[in-house]
């Protein structure tokens, strides 16, 4: 059955209605909590006020949403196969010679197509909304107001520069003020990749203003050189104060799109990019796992005739196999995270054994 002909489009709708159903239920009641929550969190605060709760709370919906997403799709699937299996449909759609395989061939499709949407569209925003969060999140621990996502004890950081040496830069204290970044007590290293020192700046304080660092009252130390004192040293390069934040938030507040970038900016710079890569093919990999989770619901919803009962068994079972599949995956992931197992395997091992374990159940279904 092809997903444009009518009976694709009629399986098409009623899934994306069920989908969309059951993302807000789930949504709403994720949103209550997390409300709930934050009034309980900010009880004693005086400082904060209602809308600043739902401000954090909106904000951390979309990342909280997009760990469920594959419980919410396996969801409406089952309620769509449980729906089109109760009233005969399915029986009738076999009758007409179409295999298993062709009434889930339209499903997913779209249940892949919808997976792509989420990491090229629906991700930047969830990224960029919790990077808000996170900066909200700080500034309610901190009770300051212009806290950003910069850690309390400085800056350490390492770039590769186009010319084959490395940048060392440290410095202990760091704030933003608009677009600039304002350094205290700055340390700069110029260094070969074999370590040997070539120049070091030490510097009282330095601004970062996209890619250019303008250091005051500068002692300049070189190989077989006296020190020279100066007031001003502009000094160029590839840091930026976005690239340098990046270096304190998690990889699920950068944007699918700017993940690349990231990651092999550090990897240039020498840092461990596991998590990001972590990050970067479990997105990739997400379309595919909620393809997963649709043939986890077909196993126990898509039957020839559920008047005979076996609801409850429907139910506690799809739930029970969906909260084992989060459990393994997470296991797996936090191998690959801690760099246990490669990347690769730790973001498809679990997706390929549902996959085949789910097939092997269908194909004994159809064959009976």
């Amino acid at each position: 059955m092809q997903p444009t002909s009518i009976l694709g489009k009629y399986i098409t709708k009623q899934l994306l209605l069920n989908f969309l159903a059951v993302l807000l239920m789930i949504s709403g009641v994720i949103f209550l909590f997390d409300v709930i929550e934050q009034l309980r969190r900010s009880s004693n605060r005086p400082d904060i006020d209602f809308l600043f709760v739902i401000k954090i709370a909106s904000a951390k919906l979309p990342r909280t949403f997009e760990m469920v997403f594959p419980f919410v799709m396996m969801i409406a699937a089952m309620l769509t196969f449980w729906k089109v299996s109760r009233s005969n449909e399915f029986v009738v759609i076999r009758s007409a010679g179409v295999s298993i395989w062709g009434f889930l061939m339209p499903v997913l499709a779209a249940v892949f197509a919808v997976g792509i949407i989420n990491i090229m569209v629906i991700n930047p925003i969830s990224s960029y909304l919790y990077e808000v969060y996170e900066t909200m999140d700080l500034r309610f621990k901190s009770k300051n107001p212009n806290a950003v996502l910069f850690s309390t004890k400085g800056l350490w950081i390492r770039e590769a520069s186009e010319d084959g040496n490395v940048l060392v830069l440290e410095a202990k204290s760091v704030k933003q003020e608009d677009d600039l970044l304002l350094l205290r007590k700055v340390s700069l290293l110029e260094m070969t990749r074999n370590s040997y020192l070539i120049k070091r700046f030490e510097a009282y304080a330095a601004e970062l203003n996209k890619n250019i660092i303008d250091m005051k009252d500068v002692n300049v130390f070189e190989t077989g050189k006296p020190m020279q004192k100066m007031n001003n040293y502009v000094y160029k390069t590839n840091l930026t104060a976005d690239r340098i934040k990046e270096n304190f938030i998690d990889p699920e507040a950068i944007s699918f799109w700017n993940l690349p970038d990231t990651i092999e900016f550090y990897e240039k710079s020498g840092f461990s990019v596991v998590r990001h890569k972590m990050r970067y093919l479990s997105l990739w990999a997400s379309p595919f796992l909620l393809m997963a989770m649709v043939l986890i619901a077909a196993v126990f919803a898509l039957k020839a005739n559920v008047r005979r009962g076996g609801v409850m068994f429907l139910i506690v079972g799809g739930i029970a196999t969906g909260f084992l599949v989060y459990f393994m995956s997470q296991i797996i992931y936090a191998f690959g995270v801690n760099d246990y197992i490669p990347v690769l395997i730790a973001v498809w091992t679990p997706i390929l054994i549902i996959v085949m374990i789910a097939i092997s159940i269908l194909l004994h279904l159809e064959g009976n």
